[in-house]
């Protein structure tokens, strides 16, 4: 049995504001699941969807409504490439609180990693059976406390955006 295991970070490619969610299933269902979720939860959304298949053909399966959003999904999901991982690229105007529920209740789903526009990068093992999904760098780290100043802006932010009353 060969026991190693090298790391790698991914970059995921996107362009700087696009929203995404990157999770793990572990069904091929979970295409058309998470296609579903999306598009009843957001008449009209515009989005693309890749899976990683990891058992069988082992494929690349994807779906959405805008063939550029697709495109990147794929991208990605060719890149880290571990299996049953997932990624869900939004397009302008959705973002990851509008669907993040009806996703997470689809029944195969496993794990959401990130829901996020911020730069990510994904810490990936690999083996000689394959690659896995060790967790996510989500952004930069915080520097410092808020004040009250930014406590008022953050409150002022989620009621004019209508997150909060």
């Amino acid at each position: 049995m060969d026991a190693a295991v090298s790391l790698s970070l991914v970059q995921v490619a996107k362009p700087e504001a696009a929203n995404f969610i990157f999770g793990q299933s572990h069904f091929i269902k979970t295409v058309e699941d998470i296609h579903e979720a999306v598009a009843g939860t957001v008449p009209g959304a515009r989005f693309g969807l890749a899976f990683c298949e990891a058992s069988g053909k082992r494929l690349v399966r994807w779906s959405g409504t805008e063939e550029a959003l697709v495109d990147l999904a794929c991208e990605n999901a060719l890149a880290v490439g571990a299996g049953h991982s997932f990624f869900l690229f939004l397009g302008d105007g959705l973002f990851p609180v509008n669907v993040l529920a009806a996703v997470r209740a689809v029944p195969e789903l496993c794990r959401i990693y990130c829901a996020t526009a911020n730069p990510v990068q994904v810490i990936v093992a690999q083996t000689a059976q394959g690659r896995a999904v060790l967790g996510v760098v989500d952004g930069a780290g915080p520097l410092g406390l808020e004040t009250e100043a930014d406590i008022a802006e953050r409150r002022g932010l989620l009621r004019a955006l209508g997150y909060k009353l």
